[in-house]
């Protein structure tokens, strides 16, 4: 049965239901005026093929979303499967002990871009847009370069990293 207050589903029903979604695990990247950023979003879609056009969402008071809207740039690393320790870094859990998130990170930067992460399907990309929606920011951006590592993906879901294993397919 469906609950609603004022129109909208109950805060606590969305985050269980939402807990329940698998998704890649990604790390956001920034580098140029404002300096070098990254952290870890569960929100990154595909938007359009024509022209080339991703997302991320960022919590409007993070410190990566002002990075990224003044750098206007940034890069979707899609984690390699075995990087839990790389999102648990860029999520903040080690903030108290290794201040420098890239600390120990190998990473690269293309002159003007925003630094890749080794292993990571990486999609270099210019800001097009950025869009308020509630706490967060819908930053969209036209992707300028691809480096496809074909690694299976880092996936997260109910608390948990978990593998992308592949169904036999029906003969």
């Amino acid at each position: 049965m469906f609950r609603q207050i004022d129109g909208l589903v109950p805060r606590e029903d969305f985050i269980s239901a939402m807990r329940r979604v698998a998704a890649s695990v990604t790390v956001v990247t920034t580098d140029g005026p404002a300096g070098r950023a990254g952290a870890t979003v569960s929100a990154f879609s595909s938007v359009s093929a024509d022209p080339p056009t991703v997302l991320v969402c960022l919590h409007a008071q993070s410190r990566i979303a002002g990075f990224v809207q003044e750098n206007k740039r940034f890069c979707v690393n899609v984690l390699p499967e075995r990087s839990s320790d790389i999102a648990d870094r860029f999520a903040g859990r080690h903030d108290g002990s290794v201040p420098d998130r890239f600390d120990g990170i190998e990473v690269f930067a293309p002159r003007g871009h925003a630094p890749v992460i080794d292993g990571a399907t990486a999609f270099q990309c210019d800001l097009q847009q950025v869009v308020r929606s509630g706490s967060h920011l819908i930053v969209v951006g036209h992707v300028r370069d691809v480096l496809d590592s074909a690694a299976p993906p880092l996936a997260y879901r109910d608390g948990a990293y978990h593998r992308v294993v592949p169904h036999a397919r029906a003969g």
